[in-house]
């Protein structure tokens, strides 16, 4: 397929909304004003939006809007972990809606962007045209521990013993939980804590391993990657039940969904597309060959935009 013009996205406007009495979340909108609605989420939580987010739609296509979620990137106060849930971002994700006054959107996400689609999805399935996943992470107690308490570890044990190891031998039984405690130390603990953190998540992310400079300094999007995760997955998701997304999957059987999930994904395991995919039989389930857990992998970045394409 030929992609060309799919970079070409012009910045309509860029802003911040009011979301509540301590956040404003940075938005930006893209491409056709009078093209189909889609909404983009980005992974994490923390990972933020660029430029490369906007390339999955077509610009003459797509009214595509983008925003940084709360405590990341442009959004402010950038790190407030204070009304910081899946939930919250749910009720921002409709007050961006409202704003616009769309009556249904696309709503299109990856990662854990797959897991705020999904929440959105069942406290809003009327305002829902069709759902594009990506990279499914449900949350639960399993996904979690599979990344950060010894199962991708069985792919990469040199990345893992060294995100490992930066944790003192009597705290190792949580990870998560000693390296949230480390991040709210203080600044410099938490610059630390945060570039193990992300460096341990760089070296899953992709189907071919990327060089990572261990010496290089901590950036903000580092710094956000993670603290939200480490708050999110600290805390259980902030959810009161462990599979609260497949618990509610019901209530998604009227909205067309497609599914996609790396064949060789570390990150995120595949068998919780499938479990997915079970809980909504309506679902199509598309396992992408050679890719990992990245979208930009050349064979997922196509099988998304060949969807997006299939959908005007």
């Amino acid at each position: 397929m030929d992609f060309s013009g799919y970079d070409n996205h012009q910045l309509n406007k860029a802003f911040h909304l009011q979301v509540d009495d301590i956040h404003k979340i940075y938005i930006e909108d893209v491409g056709n004003p009078e093209g189909i609605p889609v909404i983009f989420l980005h992974g994490g939580p923390g990972g933020g939006i660029n430029e490369k987010s906007r390339s999955f739609f077509h610009p003459n296509s797509f009214h595509t809007i983008l925003f940084d979620q709360r405590g990341v990137g442009k959004s402010e106060p950038f790190l407030c972990l204070e009304n910081n849930t899946v939930l919250d971002s749910v009720a921002d994700i409709e007050k961006i809606r409202e704003y616009y006054g769309f009556e249904s959107w696309i709503v299109f996400g990856g990662s854990y962007g797959s897991t705020l689609a999904l929440a959105y999805a069942i406290h809003h399935p009327e305002r829902v045209r069709s759902l594009i996943l990506r990279g499914i992470f449900l949350g639960r107690k399993a996904d979690i521990d599979w990344l950060y308490n010894g199962g991708a570890a069985q792919f990469f044990p040199e990345e893992f013993a060294r995100f490992k190891n930066y944790i003192p031998e009597a705290e190792q039984n949580d990870l998560v939980d000693a390296y949230y405690k480390l991040m709210l130390k203080s600044d410099i603990s938490r610059a630390e804590a945060c570039k193990r953190w992300s460096d341990w998540e760089t070296a899953v992310s992709t189907l071919l391993p990327k060089e990572i400079d261990y010496a290089a300094e901590v950036t903000d999007g580092e710094l956000s990657l993670g603290l939200m995760e480490a708050h999110y997955f600290a805390n259980r998701m902030f959810w009161y039940e462990d599979n609260y997304l497949l618990n509610r999957a019901d209530r998604l059987g009227k909205i067309p969904m497609h599914i996609f999930h790396g064949r060789y994904d570390i990150n995120c395991r595949p068998v919780g597309a499938y479990e997915l995919q079970q809980a909504c039989p309506h679902a199509k389930l598309h396992f992408v060959e050679a890719s990992g857990h990245s979208s930009f992998e050349t064979a997922m970045h196509e099988a998304l935009v060949n969807q997006m394409d299939e959908l005007w």
